[in-house]
């Protein structure tokens, strides 16, 4: 049965006041396992004694964000401890993030018509979902998500990466769709992550890369300030470590580590605020661990020094305080306004372009500008694109199956060399160039059709079914560019040319000087050579793949331009498939 939040309507206002109950579980979605819920205050404090004040109802706060009077709206948020199964959030957490949302003329139905465009179908597969890349795997919290709940997150975030194409690095996104999932529907829950990342005015998701790293070097930053005794005490009983290393799983401490009662009631407040919510929370984590390492032996010095980072999540699990006094701490740290957290973000955001700028310096044409290197959410169309026309379709060498796309195992490969790709690269669409199997084995063939793409992407599947290839950088046409006395260059490319192998290894080899800036010489830039006789790529003691004009043989070294072993076990080897892809639209 579908569930919708206006079902709840009545209830969220008629139960937004009273004394939470152990038995009702009427604010949780039906994908929720609520047995493992405590809604009881486990804190044992005293009941209520009938002069506190009410708690705020969801038609009072929507009247209130009505009238654009959000500032009162924060106050009520902070204040109201609403219960952890109060139906009240089935409606007021649609309503927060509805105000960050940007596309505003989202029609009825777009979410279905994303799932089935994405999926083919609106039923919920049985078989697992893969992920886009920007997700972290190893936090892929589902909270108290049933099996159901946590393919009906899957899909989500998968719809949500193929209509945010931009997003590249967003380890956070699949616990926060999972929280928003306790408490509305699947439409609803998208919905709310489309508002919270199509943000303008405030921050709530990072999606890049280098976002997240800017955020946790902020955090760490302000701790410096707002929490210096903790800091200081970190980098007294542990000086080998670097600071850095605690701070960078600094968002872990609240979503893996606190009790799902205080981190309902930290959403509350940053659906409304954006993440400086958490920056405060996270700066009250450290007080209050510094606090209790002075007076518990469980955090002593001795047992906390080799893992800080663990010892900070393993407190947060059981925190000693209430989510109430969690966030009266947090809301009472002084001089810590918007305008200061945003200078400081500001500040080691252009810090870390400049070290990026710095480190690229006068390699521009050889060093790749794509910093991430991880596919955009749009990689994942362009991949069933490229499935289309690959006809290296069995299972790179493995009986049984003719369709590669279908596979799981097939779109995992795929996908891995996709996320190999520069990500501009992915943007575009792969277009098949030449196939062995459809354009004929002859080299001349081979350069009409390929030598004016830049880039290109060579696939070789030999017949020993090892698959491997090499994604080059320049046009082919450039075997036949003169130097300044006349002469055919014998090597041309640049250093984001790359060998890769897929199967039986997968593997990719950049190029040596990726890192680093010291003089590697000639033998180091050796990335492609052509001409009317044979093909190459990487030089230097050795050729990583060389092919000859029949493209029928072809032999495989170590070279020093990639530091790569032989691509297949024997070094030479026979070609059943080469095939070439190009990208349109560069």
């Amino acid at each position: 049965m579908p569930y919708h939040r206006a079902d709840t309507s009545a209830q969220a206002d008629k139960l937004s006041g009273i004394v939470e109950e152990s038995d009702l579980y009427e604010g949780f979605a039906p994908h929720v396992e609520t047995s493992e819920i405590k809604t009881l205050d486990f804190y044992n404090q005293p009941k209520p004694t009938g002069k506190e004040p009410a708690l705020r109802s969801y038609t009072e706060i929507q009247q209130l964000l009505q009238l654009g009077k959000k500032h009162i709206v924060k106050s009520i948020l902070r204040e109201n401890s609403w219960p952890i199964n109060s139906p009240i959030r089935s409606q007021l957490w649609p309503t927060l993030c509805a105000q960050h949302l940007t596309k505003q003329n989202m029609l009825d139905g777009f979410y279905w018509e994303m799932v089935h465009q994405v999926f083919g179908t609106t039923e919920l597969s049985e078989k697992p979902i893969m992920l886009p890349a920007f997700v972290d795997a190893t936090h892929c919290l589902p909270y108290h998500l049933t099996a159901t709940g946590r393919a009906v997150a899957d899909r989500i975030v998968n719809v949500l990466g193929y209509d945010c194409p931009d997003i590249t690095y967003s380890p956070v996104l699949y616990p926060i769709t999972s929280l928003l999932l306790h408490f509305m529907s699947e439409e609803e829950a998208y919905l709310c992550l489309a508002g919270l990342v199509g943000s303008k005015e405030k921050t709530f998701i990072n999606q890049t890369k280098l976002q997240h790293e800017v955020t946790w070097k902020t955090v760490m930053q302000i701790a410096k300030k707002h929490a210096k005794s903790a800091v200081a005490y970190f980098q007294r009983i542990c000086p080998g470590q670097k600071l850095e290393r605690v701070f960078m799983d600094w968002c872990w401490w609240i979503l893996a580590g606190l009790p799902f009662q205080h981190l309902v009631r930290i959403m509350d407040c940053y659906f409304h605020e954006g993440i400086k919510v958490l920056y405060r929370i996270a700066l009250v984590i450290l007080n209050l661990f510094h606090k209790e390492c002075q007076s518990n032996n469980e955090w002593s010095p001795d047992n906390i020094k080799n893992d800080i980072g663990n010892a900070l999540i393993k407190f947060c699990k059981k925190i000693p305080v209430s989510p109430a006094k969690l966030l009266h701490a947090a809301f009472s740290i002084r001089g810590l306004s918007t305008q200061y957290i945003s200078r400081i973000f500001i500040k080691t955001e252009m810090l870390l372009k400049s070290r990026s700028v710095l480190n690229s310096g006068s390699k521009q044409l050889i060093k790749s500008r794509s910093s991430d290197n991880l596919p955009t959410s749009q990689s994942q169309v362009n991949i069933q694109m490229m499935s289309h026309t690959l006809t290296i379709r069995e299972h790179f060498g493995l009986p049984g199956t003719t369709n590669f796309i279908k596979t799981w195992t097939d779109r995992q490969f795929l996908f891995t060399l996709w996320s190999w790709l520069p990500v501009r690269i992915t943007m575009y669409q792969p277009v098949l160039l030449y196939t062995t199997e459809e354009h004929g084995c002859s080299l001349t063939t081979f350069y009409v059709r390929v030598e004016q793409h830049e880039p290109t992407l060579l696939m070789i599947k030999t017949c020993n079914n090892e698959v491997f290839g090499a994604y080059c950088s320049s046009r082919w046409f450039e075997r036949n560019v003169k130097d300044d006395k006349g002469q055919r260059q014998a090597y041309f490319g640049t250093g984001e040319t790359f060998l890769f192998s897929l199967y039986p290894e997968r593997a990719k080899y950049p190029w040596v000087g990726i890192e680093g800036d010291r003089d590697l010489g000639h033998s180091s830039e050796l990335f492609m050579a052509a001409d009317s006789k044979m093909i190459t790529i990487g030089g230097g003691e050795g050729q990583a793949i060389w092919m000859d004009e029949n493209i029928r043989f072809g032999k495989t070294d170590r070279c020093k331009t990639f530091n790569n072993p032989p691509l297949c076990p024997s070094g030479d080897f026979e070609i059943r498939v080469l095939e070439v892809y190009g990208f349109v639209g560069i």
